[in-house]
Formats: structure tokens, C-alpha cells, sequence
């Protein structure tokens, strides 16, 4: 369960701290002052999307942290995040910065913004006001559904048919095309492996060229350092080159190498330094006899390279890419030209497929009738718990073909009156039947799920007198087996609270504050009285506010027994 929540520069709220109880906890406030803040403070640190203008004016930040008490260490979200709570505790934290940055963590450890979505969506459920509208889409009731009748796996089971049978189709239907098209694709395909192929590419081909026309265009350059370097080394017939020099200083070292030792270490470097240069001239001899450096080949190098170049400007960013493409259009040719046989085996893959996809359909609908059922018996149970006796509730099934949720259309009916025939929630039901039917409907939907606390924000909108106090009672009944936190302005919800907050605005040196107080049994009285007639606060109202607790304790007591 949610044990403390801490709050630092959230819109007015400079700084609160709110420490949960079990069971049920309200929290009552004047318009405005500030009890969607909590709300939206919650809503953060549970990994909700957020905006820079929720933090206080003139602050660089804001900052939520949520204490989370007895927390299932086996919950699939912390597992599959490598979070584990520390003796069943754990502590959500998030940082709001003003550039849109946020610094989220678990325990300490650091986690991204989906992460702790997540996570929080495990602990933590917000219904708001507004969710009693979620009832008017109709393409909602099938997963409210499958929900309660816990049929991810059917549906997933079937989705698995659909899309195999989807895909079929999809291929068929890229098979099939009039003549006259099927004949311009062909000739299309046709003529581009005709000028690929008779181009005859080789990978590497290119980079080859590339060299080779860089050293033609350079041909004279080349040819000069060469015959230089060749001068050098060789010489002519009128002077010696490099390797005679070398060759005629070692010989006169060699004549008197065993007189001095360092006479024979010159001597043999002079022979290595003279093998080495003839090696070096025989080398750039070879270099400058094997070059032909004809005009011609130039030119069939330069018609080469802009032959490639337009190939692949049309078909790919490199020989590699132009035979890929290459390949993908003989493989399109092959489908074209045996496309009618292609087509009736895949046709016959569909028959197969569309009876797997039928049946995996017929066994979800089944399992959704089933779940129906009971869906209907347990809210028709709540609503007559929520004074609603006389209500009727009633799940409808047509027939669509097959989508990806299945071949079910489904609907909530509802008779709002006896003698009424049932008709669609949006064309009958007031706000406040919305708002009890999602609230009976979250309450059945809640005992399937390991959710530990779940939020109300102002779920009881519409809703006045007996019908209050039934919300009341209802919420009540649900604090037994989870932690409820409830935004209200009903003294009924209120009075039956276990824990009461009020949330209150003031001024201070020119700014606005909000904060959070936990109220004792006589503030209690004064909240519920300002709750049932406004600020002025007569003897009568606290002698009622008084009743409307103590008819409270006695309900709950009942409850426990």
C-alpha cells in the first residue's frame, strides 16, 4: 500500500507530506485548493506523462516521492525490471526539471520514465471523474471483457490465426493484378535485368577502375618519377647510378677488411645496403615496363566507371546494391510468370487458415459469453449495493467479421427503469449512473487484479443522497481487502473514511500555498459541516456531522462482524 507521500514544489504545493493509513483515506478541500494537485503529485511519480508547468513558479524543479509498504516482492513488474523490494518496501522517486529532463528511481536505483510506469501501474490505480466517460465507447466493453474473464490468452491465441491469415491475404492480393499491368511489370522487370545483367558487374570491379584511372590521369607525372628514380639507382651509359657506387665502395673496403674489425663491419653493410638498392632498381624497373599507358584505355576505363555510375544512380548506392536489385527483380519475374500457381496454393493456405482463424474465434467468443455471465450477475450484485436495485445490466453479442479483436461486437446494455427495454449505456444513462456503473465495474475488474491501492478522484460526481451514501458504503466495503485514497466532496464519503486529509489554501508573503493536514475527530466534524452548508457553521450542522461519523463507525463495525 501507498505509505508517504512527499511532495516538493508541485504547482502551489511548496512542500507535503502524506502519510497513508490502511483502509480507507479521504481527502476534502474548498474548490480549488489544490486536491487534483495530489492527484496529478501521484500520477507523476507513477510514471505519468507530465508537464514543465507543473512545478511552482521560480522553482528549478519539482520532486514526488512515493513509500510503498508490503509490497509483493513477486510482482511481475519489479521482476522483469530487476527492482526487489528491501523487506516489502519500496520507494519511487521522480525529478521534474524545467528543461523537460526527469531523474526517475526505485529504491534508489535509477530507472527510466517507462520503467517506473510500469512499476507504479502494479502498486498504484487512478480512476478519475472522468472515467464513467470510458463507459460511452463502445469499443471499450469488449476489453472491460476480456478483462474480467482474464482471456489474454484466448485472444492471443487468435490473434496469432488472424495475422497468419492476414498475411495470406496480403500476398494474394500482391499477386493479383489486370494483364495489362501484369504485362508493364514485366516488361519493366524485363528491361532492367537485361541492362544489369549485359553490364556483366563484378564486386570490387569499381575500386579496381578508380585505381587504375587515377594512375593513367597522372600517367606523365608517374612516368617522370619513375625514369628519375630509375636514373638514380641504374644510371647510363655515361655515369654509374646508386648500386655501382654502392658496389665499387664496397669493393674497396673489402681489400682491406682483415686489417681492422670495423673495416669488415663497414664492408658487409655496404653489401647489404648494395643488395638492397639493386633490389629497389629492379622493382621500379619492373614498375615502368609493366604500365601501358595507352589513351585507349583510358577511355574505356572512363566509359566503365560512368556506365557503373548510372547503374547504380538507378538501382542502387553500390555494385553490391545493384546486384541485390538485381536479384530481387528476377525473383519478382519468377513470382509474375508463375503467379496463377503460386496464387492457388497460397488460396488454398487461406481456406486453411481462415477455418483455424474461425475457430480460434468461436473459442473466444465462447470464453467471452461464459465471462459475460458472470460479468452481469456481479455488476447487476454491485449496482443493487450501490442503490441502483432496479437497474439492468446486460452484456450484448453481435456478429462482425473477423478483426483483430475478433468476430465479437460487444455492448453494455443497461434499463435504467422497470418496464424499459435495455438499450446502449450512452443513449440512457445520467452521470451519475456512469459514474456508479464504472465504479461497480472497477470494483469487479480490481478483485482480479493484484493492485494493492486504488485511487478515486471524484468518482462521485452526480451522485447526491442515498446514492452517496452507497458510493459511500461501497467504498467502504472495498478499503476491507484494499487501500482506498478518495478525493470527494460528499460529507457521506468523507464520514465513512478511516483516515481524513483536508486539503487547504492560503497566502504568504505574496504566494499561494496549499497544504495537507490530517484531521482529528473535531476538525473532522467542522470539515463535514462546511461540506454540508458552506462556511457558516451552525451547532446543528456539527450535531449532524457528529451523526454522520458515528453512522459511519457503526456501519463499518458491522462490516467487520
Amino acid at each position: 500500500m501507498l505509505h508517504l507521500l512527499h511532495i516538493e514544489n508541485i504547482a502551489v504545493i511548496e512542500e507535503a507530506d502524506i502519510a497513508f493509513s490502511s483502509g480507507f483515506n479521504a481527502l476534502t478541500g474548498e474548490t480549488g485548493a489544490g486536491k487534483s494537485i495530489v492527484i496529478d503529485a501521484m500520477g507523476a511519480v507513477l510514471g505519468q506523462r507530465t508537464s514543465r508547468d507543473l512545478i511552482r513558479t521560480g522553482a528549478a524543479k519539482a520532486f514526488v516521492s512515493a513509500a510503498f509498504t508490503d509490497v509483493d516482492p513477486a510482482l511481475p513488474a519489479l521482476a522483469e525490471n530487476g527492482i526487489t523490494p528491501e523487506g516489502g518496501e519500496l520507494l519511487l522517486q521522480r525529478e521534474i526539471f524545467a528543461d523537460g529532463k526527469n531523474v526517475c528511481r526505485a529504491n534508489g536505483r535509477p530507472i527510466t520514465v517507462a520503467q517506473l510506469r510500469q512499476v507504479g501501474g502494479s502498486l498504484l490505480n487512478i480512476h478519475g471523474q472522468h472515467d464513467g466517460q470510458l463507459l460511452l465507447d463502445e469499443e471499450r466493453h469488449g476489453d472491460y471483457l476480456d478483462s474480467f474473464g482474464r482471456l489474454g490468452g484466448e485472444l492471443e491465441r487468435y490473434q496469432v490465426c488472424y495475422c497468419a491469415m492476414e498475411e495470406l491475404r496480403r500476398k494474394i492480393r500482391s499477386l493479383q493484378m489486370d494483364e495489362a499491368e501484369r504485362e508493364r511489370r514485366v516488361d519493366t522487370l524485363q528491361h532492367q535485368i537485361t541492362e544489369i545483367e549485359g553490364a556483366q558487374l563484378k564486386e570490387g570491379e569499381e575500386e579496381e577502375l578508380l585505381a587504375r584511372r587515377n594512375i593513367l590521369r597522372n600517367s606523365e607525372k608517374f612516368l617522370s618519377a619513375v625514369q628519375s628514380a630509375l636514373y638514380c639507382l641504374s644510371g647510363d651509359d655515361d655515369s654509374a647510378g646508386a648500386v655501382a657506387l654502392l658496389r665499387e665502395a664496397e669493393n674497396a673496403l673489402g681489400g682491406i677488411r682483415n686489417l681492422d674489425e670495423r673495416f669488415a663491419q663497414l664492408s658487409d653493410r655496404l653489401s647489404s645496403l648494395c643488395s638492397e638498392a639493386y633490389d629497389v632498381a629492379e622493382t621500379v624497373r619492373d614498375l615502368s615496363d609493366s604500365y601501358d599507358f595507352s589513351p585507349a584505355e583510358l577511355d574505356a576505363i572512363e566509359t566503365r566507371t560512368d556506365l557503373i555510375y548510372r547503374l547504380k544512380k538507378k538501382y542502387g548506392a553500390t555494385v553490391a546494391d545493384v546486384l541485390a536489385y538485381l536479384e530481387r527483380c528476377q525473383t519478382e519475374l519468377d513470382t509474375i510468370a508463375y503467379a496463377a500457381d503460386t496464387t492457388a496454393r497460397l488460396e488454398k493456405e487461406l481456406e486453411k487458415a481462415k477455418s483455424k482463424t474461425m475457430k480460434a474465434a468461436g473459442e473466444l467468443s465462447k470464453a467471452r459469453k461464459a465471462a459475460a455471465k458472470e460479468l452481469e450477475a456481479r455488476i447487476q450484485e454491485e449496482l443493487r449495493q450501490l442503490d441502483m436495485p432496479k437497474v439492468r445490466f446486460a452484456i450484448s453479442f453481435d456478429v462482425q467479421e473477423p478483426g483483430e479483436k475478433g468476430t465479437d461486437v460487444v455492448r453494455f446494455l443497461m434499463s435504467a427503469n422497470v418496464g424499459e427495454a435495455l438499450k446502449p449505456i450512452h443513449r440512457i444513462a445520467s452521470g451519475g449512473e456512469l459514474a456508479r456503473i464504472m465504479l461497480a465495474l472497477k470494483n469487479v475488474l480490481a478483485e482480479n487484479e493484484s493492485i494493492a491501492t486504488m485511487v478515486f478522484d471524484e468518482v462521485d460526481t452526480g451522485v447526491s443522497g442515498r446514492a452517496a451514501q452507497k458510493v459511500a458504503e461501497k467504498l467502504a466495503q472495498v478499503s476491507r481487502h484494499k487501500q482506498v485514497l478518495c478525493v470527494t466532496h460528499l460529507p457521506q464519503l468523507a464520514a465513512m473514511a478511516d483516515t481524513h486529509f483536508s486539503v487547504e489554501k492560503g497566502e504568504r508573503d505574496g504566494r499561494t500555498y496549499t497544504s495537507v493536514v490530517s484531521l482529528d475527530r473535531a476538525q473532522r466534524r467542522e470539515e463535514l459541516s462546511r461540506l454540508t452548508g458552506g462556511s457558516h457553521i451552525t451547532r446543528a450542522m456539527l450535531e449532524s456531522a457528529e451523526e454522520l461519523i458515528a453512522a459511519a463507525e457503526r456501519y463499518k463495525a458491522g462490516m467487520a462482524r
